[in-house]
């Protein structure tokens, strides 16, 4: 296929859609565009600079003055130039990022930022609103989905392996939250757009999800 094509995957936390994207990116020797890995960053720096999380006005300002970039095809995050892409999953980050990527302000300084990295297309990009708000004319859509207990075992899994000491309740718990946050925000909540193709992964290995996506999307 010539054209260098948007291809958008949205979905809960623990859906697949990080994992996925890498490798489809990889196959086609795309971008990897990260959206909820820049939130992540705000957040991060939003935290590790003491800013007031109630300020929604220094969150904005974080926001628009951070420089989020990708390296290594897009599998590295580097906030203003430091790779953080270790420090994106992290407990602290997680329990208040909703409440950061809620805010209107910050959330219109990301998507300026992603849309640019993606205007010339040849992009893989995953997040909660990249298939309705990011790119609503991606050449295609995807909505990842599994049961909560799965994306849990699968986020509990991630952070034992980073040697963080939490429970799989307590993970259960926060993804619980996150989810309701996220589908019930005013500004552009999570949702299945109206196109997308959607693939629940629950019994699914990573490597049938690719498969769905780049045959039943007939982009190989």
């Amino acid at each position: 296929m010539s054209k260098k094509l948007i291809i958008a995957i949205d979905g809960p936390a623990g859906s697949g859609k990080s994992t996925v994207a890498k490798l489809v990116a990889e196959k086609l020797g795309y971008l990897y565009l990260n959206t909820g890995a820049m939130y992540r960053a705000v957040t991060l720096k939003a935290l590790s600079a003491g800013v007031d999380l109630d300020d929604e006005s220094a969150l904005i300002d974080v926001a628009e003055n951070c420089v989020i970039e990708f390296a290594n095809s897009g599998t590295k995050t580097l906030l203003d130039g430091v790779d953080v892409s270790n420090e994106l999953h992290l407990p602290h980050v997680d329990k208040v990022i909703s409440d950061i990527v809620k805010i209107p302000g910050v959330r219109r300084a990301m998507v300026a930022q992603q849309q640019r990295i993606g205007e010339q297309g040849g992009i893989v990009t995953e997040g909660r609103d990249v298939t309705t708000v990011v790119f609503p004319d991606a050449d295609v859509k995807i909505y990842l989905d599994a049961s909560l207990e799965e994306r849990a075992k699968r986020r509990y899994k991630e952070l034992k392996e980073k040697g963080e000491e939490i429970s799989l309740d307590e993970v259960e718990a926060d993804m619980r939250m996150r989810d309701e946050k996220d589908s019930s925000r005013e500004d552009s909540p999570l949702r299945v757009a109206a196109d997308a193709t959607v693939i629940d992964t629950t019994h699914l290995t990573i490597e049938e999800v690719i498969e769905v996506i780049l045959h039943e999307e007939e982009i190989l």
